[in-house]
C-alpha cells in the first residue's frame, strides 16, 4: 500500500468544503460528510488506479467524484498517493488549478 499525502491546497480546499457544510447543514452533519471523504481519500492507498486520467489538465492527474459532494484531484507514483485538490461539488475544473509554484 502507498501512503496518501494531502497537498496544502487540498487541505484548505477540505476546509472550505467543511465551512460550506457547516453553514448549510450544521457541525455534525459537516464533521461526517468530511470523515466520510477522508476516509475515501485513505482508501486510494489500496485502490489508487481509480478515476479518470486528466492529462488535459496536468499530466498524470486523475480526477474521481465523490458522492456529488467533491472532485478529488490526485497523482500516484510508485510510492505514493498524493491529493493534490478537493474541489467542491458543481465547480468548473481548470489547468490553471493546478499551476506550479
Amino acid at each position: 500500500m502507498r501512503p496518501v499525502i494531502f497537498a496544502p491546497e487540498a487541505i484548505h480546499d477540505i476546509q472550505e468544503i467543511h465551512d460550506a457544510l457547516w453553514e448549510r447543514f450544521g457541525p455534525l452533519q459537516a464533521a461526517r460528510s468530511i470523515a466520510r471523504l477522508l476516509a475515501h481519500c485513505e482508501g486510494f492507498a489500496r485502490f489508487p488506479e481509480r478515476g479518470r486520467l486528466r492529462n488535459d489538465l496536468r499530466t498524470g492527474l486523475r480526477l474521481v467524484g465523490y458522492r456529488r459532494l467533491a472532485s478529488i484531484a490526485f497523482f500516484v507514483d510508485t510510492k505514493q498517493v498524493t491529493i493534490l485538490r478537493v474541489f467542491g461539488a458543481g465547480r468548473d475544473i481548470t489547468s490553471a488549478d493546478f499551476k506550479r509554484g
